[in-house]
């Protein structure tokens, strides 16, 4: 992802390097002197001794473009500096702080945005006079509250973060904590900001030396080579061409910079390849069979997510179940099993940085004929989402959208999919059905005016509007309490029974959630799918070591010590040659270190990835 990342930035930063290049070298490159007039050559037309002509005094046009980049681009990355320095510190200091500090910082740089900023500047420059200093002070004076809003913003989310805390729980003192934990942290945006700011003060700039304010004649400048041609651009129409080039030139190659960096510095926006389905069509090889009519409502065959490029580690390999109608279908294991990113591939909500490799997800429709979803354009998965397929996630607090409304919210996807008339009272109908005690005030009220347990029944009523086929929940009931999570799970079986045919693929690490919700069980360990079968058969003989290690280390009865699996799950890029599992087990042999287990069928309905299931029983 870094290599490719790199590769995207190539092409704007060369041009970019070879601009600040060309501008560095200018005094040592053979040039006549910019400021040299010749009265007698006024108005040129190109030639071997003066390659782009000379201007209305004479002057050579190539050297005044090449020393004018010197002096613009100087006057533009030295103003974007102070500003970012200067708000940079203003926004860290009024959003770590807060309060009165934050009321002098940040609040008093956003005065500056209520002036338009050629007016301000010019303001600045008429008080100052003009000049390449009196140019920095007013443009930093310009662009400061911009670095200042993003340094706030992005200070804000981090210092409530737990790393945040932890410096602080350690006696850190204030000023640590700014330069080493939260600067490095807000940095990617700041550099963002930066650059955009650079081709924004090259444009004032020149705009203001065209005024007369900018950069004090003889000097070379851009703005006022534009100045000068427009008073002979009817004799003369190339003198008005050239400096107009390289302003949009170096304009364009800093935006295609900006673009690119953000790209890179922001790992959501990583992706390889054509965007969207037409990536994830084209990843896939063709299916060994046709879709078509498969027994049950849902059926993984084969499922396999890497990471990009030749080398990609597979993060989940040979996944595969299947999920019949009115069924819940517990999937079990440790964090960083593949439990979640399983779950988002039926969805088709992967992030974009990876990729399916191989297999099939077929979701039968009500005519009885399986498609693949792997292979539906983006358009038609965005039609079956959140109407034959929904899902809920772990933290509600972090899927609620802050500052809507939660009608608002649970309203979208009525919107999205069905008629809509009588929608408000659909979503009351909604919010009273999940069990929120004032489903009128509920609708009206925003997400943290509610608790988080009313919060997770808000988005399993939007979950639900449109009565799914396949609900898919991501551990809902983790950050919630014991009370309320006995709540939740009471209110999806009873939402299930309602829903008829509604099958559920339930996500989890807690073995007694999945006694009490579902049918059977699916155990993930390290990408893998290691045993399969009902609840009641699993729990009472676990064919797989995994298994049976996970169910020990569940409190039972009065139990005085749990038993506790040695080691760690395995990372992507360092898997086992045998069985992923065969390090952490104690019943391990030489065949589980040597050659990766199949997935075998030891009984009717169950599976198992095992080599020693037999003894194991």
């Amino acid at each position: 992802m870094v290599h490719g990342g790199l590769r995207r930035l190539a092409l704007p930063g060369g041009l970019l390097a070879g601009i600040l290049l060309l501008a560095l070298i200018t005094p040592w490159l053979p040039l006549p002197d910019p400021v040299r007039q010749d009265i007698a050559g006024r108005l040129a037309a190109p030639a071997a001794a003066h390659w782009l002509g000379q201007d209305e005094y004479g002057r050579d046009v190539l050297s005044r473009i090449l020393w004018g980049a010197r002096v613009s681009l100087s006057v533009a990355f030295a103003a974007s500096l102070l500003a970012a320095a200067a708000g940079t510190l203003l926004g860290i200091l009024g959003g770590y702080f807060r309060g009165v500090v934050e009321l002098l910082t940040v609040r008093v740089a956003e005065v500056v945005l209520c002036f338009p900023p050629l007016l301000l500047a010019l303001l600045v420059v008429t008080l100052l006079g003009p000049g390449a200093t009196t140019l920095i002070l007013s443009l930093a004076i310009l662009f400061a509250p911009g670095f200042a809003r993003v340094a706030y913003a992005e200070t804000l989310s981090a210092r409530a973060l737990d790393y945040v805390t932890a410096q602080q729980a350690l006696g850190a003192r204030s000023g640590r904590i700014l330069i080493r934990t939260l600067l490095p942290n807000i940095a990617p945006p700041l550099i963002v900001q930066f650059s955009l700011t650079i081709a924004a003060a090259l444009l004032l700039e020149s705009g203001l030396s065209f005024l007369g304010l900018g950069v004090v004649p003889p000097s070379p400048s851009w703005g006022l080579m534009i100045r000068g041609a427009r008073a002979t651009m009817e004799q003369a129409p190339l003198l008005l061409l050239w400096p107009c080039l390289a302003l949009s030139g170096v304009v364009l190659v800093l935006n295609l910079f900006c673009d690119r960096l953000r790209d890179v510095l922001d790992p959501r926006g990583r992706t390889q390849g054509r965007p969207g389905f037409l990536r994830r069509i084209a990843a896939l090889p063709a299916p060994a069979s046709p879709a078509s009519a498969v027994p049950g409502l849902l059926a993984v065959e084969g499922l396999t997510v890497a990471l990009p490029g030749p080398a990609g580690a597979p993060l989940v390999r040979d996944v595969g179940f299947t999920l019949a109608p009115g069924e819940t279908l517990a999937i079990v294991g440790e964090s960083g099993s593949g439990k979640t990113m399983t779950a988002l591939a039926i969805m088709g909500l992967l992030p974009g940085e990876l990729r399916v490799v191989s297999g099939r997800i077929l979701l039968t429709d009500d005519d009885g004929r399986a498609r693949d979803l792997l292979r539906l354009p983006e358009q038609a998965l965005r039609r079956l989402r959140g109407n034959d397929l929904a899902m809920v996630f772990q933290d509600p607090s972090a899927s609620l959208n802050p500052l809507l409304r939660v009608g608002v919210q649970v309203a979208e996807s009525l919107h999205a999919h069905g008629p809509t008339e009588d929608v408000q009272a659909r979503v009351v109908a909604l919010l009273r059905e999940v069990g929120l005690p004032d489903p009128e005030g509920a609708a009206r009220a925003y997400p943290h005016e509610l608790s988080g347990g009313q919060r997770q029944r808000v988005m399993i009523a939007a979950a639900v509007a449109n009565q799914p086929r396949l609900l898919l929940a991501d551990e809902p009931t983790t950050a919630l309490d014991v009370t309320v999570q006995a709540q939740i799970l009471a209110l999806l079986a009873a939402l299930k029974r309602a829903g008829g045919a509604m099958g559920m693929v339930f996500v989890t690490h807690n073995l007694a959630v999945v006694a009490e919700i579902a049918d059977r069980l699916v155990v993930m360990y390290a990408g893998e799918v290691v045993e399969e079968g009902p609840v009641t058969e699993v729990f009472a003989a676990p064919r797989h070591p995994y298994t049976a290690a996970l169910m020990a280390s569940m409190p039972e009865g009065e139990a005085e010590r749990l038993s506790a699996i040695p080691g760690a799950v395995p990372q992507p890029w360092a898997m086992p040659a045998g069985c992923r599992f065969a390090p952490r087990c104690d019943f391990a042999i030489e065949a589980c270190r040597t050659a990766p287990p199949a997935l075998v069928a030891p009984a009717p309905g169950r599976r198992t990835r095992c080599l020693r299931w037999k003894e194991l029983a």
